[in-house]
């Protein structure tokens, strides 16, 4: 039995997926404003090193694409995805799956992603990469969840620091819907 996907608009911009309703929080014009505030910060960092970004799939698709058109100097891009089930089972132990060859011994290396919350996954991609040497390792997230955070590690880039809530949309998704959503949306937790 084919399953129907509910993708609509409700009451004061609201929407509906599947079974949950989510309501605007972050709007495409802000995400925007943060993306070439942070774009900006990064070249002048950057700009001298050729640095590598590495996108963490499948969630940072959408925000390394826009933060790379208004990165204006050389740089490489590649990504890498994280997996730490088996089915539907955590196994404990994250692994990445790199697209193509991590050729970043001696480099300066920026993960994107596109939120931090607990940030296990993150420290364990950290740990990966070491292995490869790069110069440095540094962190840029579109989100950020303070409250969610674990580690004594600081995320050196970040867009929007927001409530340990679950969000959607801008790379975001909710059992594998909503990545394509241009802004981000909050789980409504009333029935307003």
């Amino acid at each position: 039995m084919r399953q129907t996907l509910h993708l609509r608009s409700l009451k004061r911009s609201m929407i509906q997926l599947k079974d949950k309703y989510f309501k605007p929080y972050l709007s495409a014009k802000q995400i925007d404003t943060e993306i070439r505030r942070v774009s900006h910060e990064l070249m002048q960092e950057y700009e001298e090193k050729k640095p590598f970004f590495l996108g963490v799939l499948n969630g940072s698709f959408m925000f390394i694409s826009d933060l790379m058109k208004q990165y204006l100097a050389p740089c490489e891009i590649g990504f890498v995805k994280a997996a730490s089930y088996e089915g539907m089972e955590t196994t404990g132990v994250v692994k990445f799956h790199a697209s193509g060859k991590l050729d970043i011994q001696g480099r300066d290396v920026v993960i994107v992603e596109d939120i931090v919350d607990t940030g296990n996954t993150l420290k364990a991609l950290v740990q990966f990469l070491e292995r490869y040497k790069p110069n440095s390792v540094a962190i840029c997230s579109l989100l950020y969840k303070p409250k969610a955070y674990r580690h004594s590690r600081s995320i050196d880039y970040v867009c929007f620091e927001v409530e340990n809530k679950f969000l959607l949309g801008y790379g975001l998704d909710y059992d594998g819907y909503g990545r394509n959503i241009p802004e981000v949306y909050i789980l409504n937790e009333s029935n307003d």
